[in-house]
């Protein structure tokens, strides 16, 4: 459950699970890509801690969790589905959109895609 601290949110609960799947993946495919390693479930669940704590926003940790299995979910299927090249791209844009002065087109599908994700998730 999302609960504020102090501030509202600027988005809806449900935008901003896809958003922290999104950026846990962007995330996960960087440290693939450079170090030859995938985040752990809790380490992701910690990187998402760490955001929402920045944005006065807090959830339940098992919900953390689930969040950062969907996002490992997501960037084994971006890195398995591409070639090296692609990936690394995939990963540099999805880091680069961020910040929400970015706009990418690629950017904008794989958020629907984890959009999607999301939707499933909850349903199984």
């Amino acid at each position: 459950m999302l609960q504020e601290k102090d501030s509202p949110p600027s988005m809806t609960d449900r935008g901003l699970r896809v958003a922290l799947i999104f950026a846990l993946a962007a995330e996960r495919l960087s440290a693939y890509y450079e170090h030859h390693q995938w985040l752990t479930e809790a380490q992701g669940a910690s990187l998402a801690a760490d955001w929402l704590r920045r944005s006065k926003l807090t959830i339940e940790f098992k919900e953390r969790r689930q969040l950062s299995a969907l996002s490992d979910q997501f960037a084994r299927l971006i890195a398995a589905t591409l070639s090296r090249e692609a990936g690394l791209y995939t990963a540099h844009e999805m880091m680069e959109s961020l910040d929400p002065n970015y706009h990418s087109e690629l950017a904008e599908t794989l958020m629907m895609e984890c959009e999607k994700l999301l939707d499933d998730g909850l349903a199984g």
